[in-house]
């Protein structure tokens, strides 16, 4: 069988895999180079530098990213507007692989006529207009906030240029939905992780958590929501615990004796306290995407005890404990307190998620989408 090789256009340089869509972007080329595939990356970079950790792949390019004020004003999107790459266009034409792009972010390429007869593809991560008109309503900010909403009302008009592509890949049923309603070759490949096989642990816990990179503006409203609403009603120990939390959330939190919030645990802290917590309480406002904290917290925690717009779309529903007022989520975790974590949850748990998230079968969906 000849070598397959493919590019991979990443928006961000993806290690160390530490957030979203990164995630799904690093263990992709993971598992697509074991399966056999030559992977050719590219990155934009722009303030990760060049890790040696990538240099599995079969070749890595890396592009600076144009994130000056000129590109705020064009009428193309500011994260594609920002990926445009001369260099990168003289790479792709060197051979004539095919071309997956991550997110509409590097999909610049699909207006490149000397690439029209390229099989290109394109990763969705999100509907992105959605994403960020959902950003624009959470952020407090005036002028972050306009930039957001006109961000959106340009991604809304730039979407339809993924129609030049070949196929688009989704990480939800709820997004698979959206884009079949207007584009052709949908293809559902739910997100890449580092997760093999559910790795729980059984018996109780003995305080609830809340975990996010909290110098986000959803995750940080997230946490002061569940502080306020629920954890300061429990007669409980609550924990929250995330990089880089503004002195207002922690000032929020100190004031609750039954409440610690931990800034910036290392990776072992953090998946120490994932896996010895009663339950992880994930919500919500975006009904957007994949949420990859909720697979870590699936595959490493006890109980997950979560809103509906957390799972929208996943087919994670029936894992998790749902509830959306604070009431529902006060008396659901106050169930939750003194019952045991079971053996059978995780076998259950297990199969479940080999369903859904296994990495060897949704690589193997790529390659037959990809080459047929």
């Amino acid at each position: 069988m000849n070598d397959r090789h493919l590019h991979i256009i990443s928006f961000d340089v993806p290690y160390p895999p530490n957030y979203g869509g990164i995630i799904d972007v690093f263990y992709k080329q993971k598992w697509l180079e074991k399966k056999g595939v030559k992977v050719h990356l590219h990155c934009f970079e722009y303030g990760r530098g060049k890790p040696e950790a990538l240099n599995a792949c079969h070749e890595v390019h890396y592009y600076k990213r144009n994130a000056g004020f000129r590109n705020i004003l064009t009428p193309t999107p500011y994260i594609v507007a920002s990926r445009r790459s001369a260099q990168l266009i003289d790479n792709l034409l060197q051979d004539d692989y095919p071309i997956l792009c991550e997110g509409l972010h590097t999909t610049c390429i699909l207006k490149d006529r000397r690439l029209s007869n390229r099989r290109i593809f394109v990763r969705a991560h999100n509907v992105e207009h959605d994403y960020y008109r959902l950003l624009a309503d959470s952020e407090p900010k005036t002028w972050k906030r306009l930039f957001l909403r006109q961000e959106a009302i340009k991604l809304l008009h730039y979407e339809s240029i993924i129609r030049k592509s070949n196929g688009i890949f989704t990480v939800t049923q709820k997004d698979t939905d959206y884009f079949k309603q207007h584009y052709d070759n949908v293809i559902l490949v739910p997100s890449f992780n580092s997760f093999d096989a559910v790795n729980a642990s059984t018996g109780i816990g003995h305080f609830m958590l809340y975990h996010g990179n909290l110098s986000v503006t959803e995750n940080a409203q997230a946490a002061e929501w569940l502080i306020r609403n629920v954890f300061s009603k429990l007669d409980f120990p609550c924990i929250v615990a995330g990089l880089n939390p503004t002195q207002a959330l922690q000032q929020l939190a100190s004031q609750y004796a039954n409440i610690q919030l931990i800034a910036n645990p290392s990776d072992a802290e953090m998946q120490h306290l994932l896996k010895t917590a009663q339950a992880n309480v994930l919500v919500t406002d975006q009904p957007t995407g994949l949420k990859l904290k909720l697979l870590n917290a699936l595959y490493n925690g006890r109980f997950c005890m979560v809103n509906a717009n957390m799972v929208a779309g996943t087919g994670l529903t029936d894992l998790c404990i749902m509830a959306d007022t604070p009431n529902a989520i006060i008396k659901a975790l106050r169930d939750l307190q003194d019952k045991e974590f079971t053996i059978e949850e995780i076998a259950r748990r297990d199969t479940a998620m080999r369903q859904l998230y296994d990495n060897s079968i949704n690589a193997d969906k790529l390659i037959h989408a990809i080459f047929g």
